[in-house]
């Protein structure tokens, strides 16, 4: 997993006090039972991340998982002619790294920094496995969010296929919000083109659209909501199945 922000950045425990975030920032932290979070805490590292910081490549050492705080930790697919796509979002109701749990020792997806600038918790591959061979109930939290992850990715797939660009990107959008906390959200045409597999003008032609359906304002570089039930109307069935799993099997 990579490094993070760059020299003039602030160091994880400059980053601690200035943010005041704690572990509870992330919910399946949040979720664990106390003895279950003091296990982990001593070998959780604070680590901050800039908007467009690469978390983990495709193919390296997965010699951690990280439990996002604040930001958007995009899962990306690559294809031949370094095109990539994105195939699921994580924020800080999850973590990434689960290759490590289902017994691959190596990412099989590009990850990148997205939306914001990002803090999140890392732990060592060899803590999860010690922490996990006593407390089998972390493992279970874990898994019950890797199986909600592949129903996100799942329904990127059905939805690329079913549905038209509008909705689905309402459904993008959504997934965004859901995972910042604040309407104006930075979006590029760039990121769009990687979640949705379509020309620039495609996505300039649907932005448009939402915006004459007053769901969103898009100005440079960024999406502002305007009308969140009409963003969930406008994506349909492209939305909802993964985040009623979500609750469905963690209770939140």
């Amino acid at each position: 997993m990579s490094g993070g922000m760059d020299d003039e950045a602030l160091t994880a425990d400059g980053a601690r006090r200035s943010n005041g975030l704690p572990c509870e920032a992330n919910a399946l932290l949040r979720l664990l039972n106390d003895a279950d979070r003091a296990a982990l805490a001593p070998h959780l590292e604070l680590v901050p991340f800039r908007n467009g910081d690469m978390i983990a490549r495709a193919g390296d050492a997965a010699d951690s998982i990280c439990f996002p705080l604040t930001g958007i930790a995009a899962i990306l697919d690559s294809l031949e002619g370094d095109r990539r796509y994105a195939v699921a979002l994580v924020g800080s109701e999850g973590f990434i790294g689960w290759q490590l749990l289902l017994g691959n020792e190596r990412w099989s997806h590009d990850v990148v920094m997205r939306a914001e600038h990002g803090m999140a918790m890392r732990l060592s591959a060899a803590a999860l496995d010690e922490i996990l061979a006593d407390r089998p109930t972390i493992r279970t939290v874990l898994l019950r969010f890797v199986d909600v992850v592949m129903t996100q990715m799942s329904r990127t797939i059905v939805s690329s296929l079913a549905h038209s660009i509008e909705r689905r990107m309402a459904r993008w959008i959504l997934l965004y919000h859901d995972r910042v906390r604040e309407d104006d959200i930075c979006m590029t045409h760039e990121e769009f083109r990687l979640m949705l597999g379509v020309r620039r003008s495609s996505v300039t032609d649907a932005l448009h659209k939402l915006e004459e359906d007053e769901a969103v304002r898009s100005v440079r570089g960024r999406v502002i909501v305007r009308d969140r039930e009409r963003l969930l109307l406008l994506a349909g069935d492209t939305y909802g199945f993964a985040e009623a799993e979500y609750r469905r099997l963690l209770g939140l």
